[in-house]
């Protein structure tokens, strides 16, 4: 692993998992998920992964909803944007990729694999729903799997690869760093390499801290010098797994996306104040905090072109 001499923050605002019953923080329209955005980017974030939903929280893939949330954060920051082409496991791949497609950004998510992305415990939590959608959405999940076969993979690394986008590679097993090694083979994956460690999705690696450690070893021993690590776990177990990302000489990902807490019995307020408490975990540990420029440097991406097409 490329040791980081400045941490990454990156902070995945709103996702596909979470829905309104949940948690009243969570963004949902793209006003509120824009001006999520750019309080986490003051409060220290390089790169904002980025979701778009309706505004009764459905999940979106329509490119002019992600143009209505990146427009602002371009307008008024240089931060990273972070594209997502996992969408949500009831999208088809086409929908997946077609903000991605459109905007051609500096980087994107790309899902290592297909397995199951069990969500639907949600339901057994939430004792009032505020939508009709929410409850058959989360249930769907036990029942569906989320959808990456290697054809799709190949398709969407050359597909925005040509357009210049680099990638955050989202591996939720150890296997999936072997696939990530296959794709690197083939001249598709190319280095420096962003790998994001993702841990307790029910059907992926489990939240335990010896498997972190493990990832990154395998890791390692596949790729030597030539990627950048991060890792991220959801829900109560976020800010222990980014500490110790931050602590091995990783990267950190916190937001509402993953988690909606941001202490035992308490809802983060917003993602600012997940960006605010890993932040001061990165400095108590004595590493700097990246800035956009840094990130951009350690990932080798292009930077903002002069005309935005996303703005």
């Amino acid at each position: 692993m490329r040791a980081a001499e400045k941490v990454i923050i990156t902070t995945a605002i709103t996702g596909s998992v979470n829905v309104p019953s949940q948690s009243p923080h969570l963004p949902l329209s793209t006003a509120e998920v824009a001006k999520a955005a750019l309080e986490a980017i003051e409060a220290g974030s390089a790169i904002v992964h980025l979701h778009a939903r309706h505004p009764d929280g459905r999940p979106a893939f329509e490119p002019e909803l992600f143009e209505e949330i990146i427009a602002p954060i371009t307008a008024e920051t240089d931060a990273v944007i972070n594209i997502t082409t996992g969408g949500a496991s009831s999208m088809t791949m086409d929908q997946r990729l077609a903000a991605a497609t459109r905007l051609r950004p500096e980087l994107a998510s790309m899902n290592m694999g297909s397995m199951n992305f069990v969500y639907s415990g949600i339901a057994g939590k939430v004792t009032e729903w505020r939508h009709d959608w929410e409850k058959p959405y989360v249930l769907n999940t036990y029942a569906h799997p989320f959808v990456n076969t290697f054809d799709k993979i190949e398709h969407t690394l050359r597909t925005l690869g040509e357009a210049g986008t680099r990638f955050e590679y989202e591996c939720y097993d150890i296997g999936h760093l072997y696939s990530l090694a296959y794709f690197a083979e083939k001249g598709l994956a190319e280095p420096p390499l962003l790998i994001q460690g993702v841990f307790g999705v029910l059907g992926g690696i489990g939240a335990d801290h010896a498997n972190l450690e493990h990832m990154v070893r395998i890791a390692d021993k596949l790729f030597g010098d030539d990627y950048a690590f991060s890792a991220f776990a959801g829900g109560r177990d976020q800010m222990q797994f980014g500490t110790h990302s931050a602590w091995l000489g990783g990267h950190v990902r916190v937001g509402l996306e993953d988690s909606l807490w941001l202490g035992k019995g308490r809802l983060a307020l917003s993602n600012a104040e997940q960006v605010t408490k890993i932040r001061a975990v990165v400095e108590d540990l004595g590493k700097e905090v990246a800035t956009p420029a840094d990130a951009r440097e350690m990932l080798a991406l292009r930077g903002k072109p002069k005309e935005d097409n996303a703005s």
